[in-house]
């Protein structure tokens, strides 16, 4: 039988509900990294600036469904479809509380901006698929801590340094010397992430100057990710892993740093 002869093939679409064609909704997704594919000289990425707004519909629906789906100990959490259109483009990020979730396996979702570092309670997750995030361009740490995760389905072109094109990855400054900072709630654009409790390498308390920070990539699952590190220290940086093959090998500070060419 030829090619001509074969079937046709049909492809189900995994994620039909992350895709709002009506007109006039729109989309967010992002040009973030497409002024940096190829690494072109001078350019640069900034992290997202968006905040998470707690009195949002989407939220608190999010925040009851998180509670069920930890009181009936479901294994499979989809949570998006269940929310409006609307209501889904409230959701920027998941709350801490994802780490209640020990009993998920299979954790799909869309749209994210920021992933908390609470996901590395999720023990038995073994299926994370963030697909069609345009916005999700790092993920935490933690995510390592999922020791059973064995499958991913990540937006790759949409990651720093994707082995692709190479794009930059965000300046990350030193802590913020002696000034005391609420480490609840720190301004994502200056640090990536909202909050920063605990510390990424030993889990101890990050100090009130805030986290000392590195990117490192690493093999997540079936997808080489680029990871945020919020370090309680510098020796806990010290501590870290080598990066993947074929991505740079050590924890950097991102921004002006050469990186492997594409391939």
């Amino acid at each position: 039988m030829t090619d001509d002869q074969l079937p046709a093939r049909l492809f189900p679409n995994r994620f039909p509900e992350a895709v709002d064609s009506r007109p006039g909704v729109p989309r967010d997704d992002c040009d973030c990294l497409s002024q940096a594919h190829g690494s072109p000289p001078g350019a640069t990425t900034a992290f997202h600036a968006e905040i998470q707004d707690t009195r949002a519909p989407g939220w608190l629906k999010l925040l009851e469904m998180i509670d069920a789906a930890v009181a009936d100990g479901r294994e499979d959490f989809r949570p998006l479809p269940e929310l409006s259109p609307e209501e889904r483009r409230q959701i920027v990020t998941l709350p801490a509380s994802i780490g209640r979730l020990t009993a998920v396996r299979s954790l799909v979702l869309y749209g994210m901006v920021r992933i908390p570092p609470e996901i590395g309670g999720m023990t038995n997750l073994k299926e994370f698929s963030p697909y069609t995030s345009r916005r999700l361009h790092w993920f935490p740490y933690e995510i390592t801590r999922c020791a059973r995760l064995a499958d991913s389905t990540v937006s790759t072109r949409s990651i720093y340094g994707n082995y692709k094109y190479r794009p930059p990855f965000p300046r990350l400054l030193p802590p913020a010397g002696d000034t005391v900072l609420d480490v609840e709630n720190l301004d994502p654009a200056r640090w990536g992430t909202t909050a920063a409790r605990t510390c990424s390498v030993c889990d101890g308390p990050i100090p009130v100057t805030g986290p000392h920070q590195a990117w490192l990539s690493r093999m997540v699952a079936t997808d080489v990710l680029p990871l945020l590190v919020n370090a309680c220290s510098q020796a806990c940086l010290d501590a870290l892993p080598a990066g993947a093959k074929d991505h740079l090998p050590r924890p950097h500070r991102g921004g002006a740093i050469e990186q492997p060419p594409p391939h």
